[in-house]
């Protein structure tokens, strides 16, 4: 880590904290328990606004109503379903590999042989540590630490907080996170410094702040209600 840059104090992220849900509220968004979709979802987002990606799931879900028949599908259907959401040869071949790569929950010997549907649950991840359920999403076909996050914290609101790219720029420039620090430190470091049980709250805020505010060309620094703990504001005199 570079030697001007310090992880921040509990007290000045709590500062940060209350500042934004003065600004953006408490977020009603609470865990949704479905996994899987939330897996696909994140995919479906690389490169695009959300309500593309909203669009292509919703195709993909009226074509095959369950994961096991997107799994089975030939790959040009699945691209067909979502080709809204863009990149869609690249995203259904992802899909595809993912869906078969995810096997479910061990099986007691002796226990009746799963439904085809049932070989897609993610749900035991809930009951698993953190790093545990990190490592599996991460061993899948093209998923990194934020999408692994994204399912962990949407799903089952357990202690991982996504980074994305707003999220990312405001953490930088409040001095939450390391300048060039790579997306691992990153995800790292802001479950980290999170005040236990506000991981949904601390990301969801931060994206506001950044989609609203922190733009990444010419943020709006005179409106913003952080503007006084800011280094990047100071640094450049806005």
């Amino acid at each position: 880590m570079s030697a001007a840059w310090k992880p921040p104090r509990a007290d000045r992220v709590r500062r940060i904290r209350d500042h934004l849900r003065e600004a953006y509220g408490i977020p009603g968004q609470r865990p949704h328990g479905r996994p899987v979709d939330e897996l696909v979802l994140t995919v479906l987002s690389q490169s695009t606004n959300d309500r593309n990606r909203d669009v292509a799931f919703l195709g993909l879900r009226d074509r095959f109503p369950s994961w096991a028949e997107v799994r089975e599908a030939p790959v040009d259907e699945i691209e067909d379903a979502i080709r809204p959401g863009g990149l869609a040869p690249t995203k259904s071949r992802r899909i595809k590999e993912i869906l078969e790569c995810i096997t479910g929950e061990p099986r007691p010997a002796g226990a009746p042989e799963a439904e085809a549907e049932d070989t897609l649950s993610l749900d035991w991840l809930a009951d698993v540590p953190v790093p545990e359920g990190q490592a599996y999403l991460c061993a899948l076909p093209g998923v990194g630490r934020k999408t692994a996050a994204c399912v962990l914290l949407f799903s089952f609101g357990l202690r991982d907080v996504p980074v994305d790219t707003h999220v990312g720029r405001v953490a930088t420039r409040l001095g939450l996170l390391r300048e060039g620090a790579g997306s691992t430190e990153q995800a790292n470091t802001m479950t980290a410094l999170t005040p236990p049980g506000q991981e949904l709250e601390f990301h969801l805020n931060l994206l506001r702040h950044g989609r609203h505010t922190c733009h990444s060309q010419r943020p709006d620094c005179r409106n913003c209600v952080l503007r006084r703990m800011c280094p990047y504001a100071r640094a450049h005199n806005l």
